[in-house]
């Protein structure tokens, strides 16, 4: 366990937020952005026991900063922005938002953030696939999956597979994107790299977009790139995410499933994958695979991965025969 002084400031909200219970957690959260409640989240599941003396520490800090930053913080810019954004009358906000966005330093890839993913689309739609591509990557991924949906499926795929490619992006390129959409979205100044795109940020996009629309991408993109296809199909669906998979639909999965290749890949799965199979199958069984796992001498990692990667496309397989459903996948798609 880590001392106090070592602890980063996630690992100080994370031991705050088990301090205080879940009903407080889930009210913080609801305030807290996505990419926040992940954070903090994962901090939450690296904690199995808080020392007394750790818990006093950090709620005493929790007191320390509370007196020393009374009040609360806002950013007046994007509050403003944001509230006129959601007006709802466009002929208004494109008023309101030329007015406001003049007194303000020209921050076209923020005002992009904020206009109608229609008004996105069509703005971009005539841009090189690259320039697209280095946008939408600068874009939160629900705002970019709306903005793609209006693009063909030839579009989608070109600026979705540039997007996995980008890594790093210098201030010259940005510079050129700047002054090609200058005249639509203002100025920005930028003097540092930036860590925009990459197959994490496809993922996200991919999995709020219509269902059907990652298979289509991804038989696209596996064409030219396959590697790269495989690295976002394992990263889009995995081995881990059988924990949000409904009984039934585990239960069919698992039918398909040999004993051998099942207790091969949960030799190194979490506890939370295991309790979600053990669930769905007999005691008998379970007890068996127990006992195989226990007995298991070393085995090579990939073989497992490999085990673990054939349930994924048995699932996945089911998802598009139309006899399972798999949450999360298709944008905002609700289950009932």
């Amino acid at each position: 366990m880590k001392e106090f002084s070592k602890l980063t400031g996630i690992e100080k909200s994370a031991v705050l937020l088990l301090c205080l219970g879940e009903d407080t957690t889930a009210q913080v959260f609801r305030e807290l952005s996505d990419d926040e409640v992940r954070m903090i989240s994962r901090a939450m599941m690296n904690f199995d026991h808080i020392p007394s003396q750790l818990a006093r520490d950090v709620m005493n800090d929790y007191y320390q900063t509370q007196k020393k930053y009374a009040g609360f913080f806002v950013d007046g810019e994007d509050f403003v922005k944001n509230s006129i954004a959601s007006t709802g009358d466009h002929d208004r906000i494109d008023s309101l938002l030329e007015d406001v966005i003049s007194g303000f330093d020209s921050r076209p890839l923020e005002t992009i953030s904020i206009m109608e993913p229609r008004m996105v689309s069509s703005l971009l739609q005539n841009e090189h696939p690259q320039t697209v591509a280095l946008v939408l990557s600068t874009q939160k991924p629900d705002h970019t999956s709306k903005i793609l949906s209006s693009f063909s499926i030839d579009l989608k795929t070109e600026v979705i597979y540039r997007m996995a490619k980008i890594e790093k992006v210098s201030p010259e390129v940005i510079t050129q994107i700047e002054d090609a959409l200058k005249q639509e979205i203002g100025d920005v100044v930028s003097q540092e790299q930036h860590s925009f795109g990459g197959t994490d940020k496809v993922v996200e996009i991919l999995t709020r977009m219509e269902k059907g629309t990652d298979r289509d991408v991804l038989e696209k993109i596996q064409d030219v790139d396959q590697d790269l296809a495989e690295e976002i199909q394992n990263k889009l669906f995995t081995f881990e995410d059988l924990v949000n998979i409904d009984n039934r639909a585990m239960q069919m999965i698992l039918r398909e499933i040999k004993n051998e290749t099942l207790t091969l890949s949960l030799k190194t799965a979490s506890e939370t994958v295991k309790d979600k199979i053990f669930n769905n199958i007999s005691e008998r069984a379970k007890e068996i695979i127990k006992e195989d796992i226990e007995a298991m001498g070393p085995v090579r990692l990939s073989d497992v991965e490999e085990a673990q990667q054939g349930i994924v496309r048995i699932a996945l397989r089911l998802e598009e025969e139309g006899q399972i459903v798999i949450a999360g996948r298709g944008g905002q798609e609700i289950l009932v």
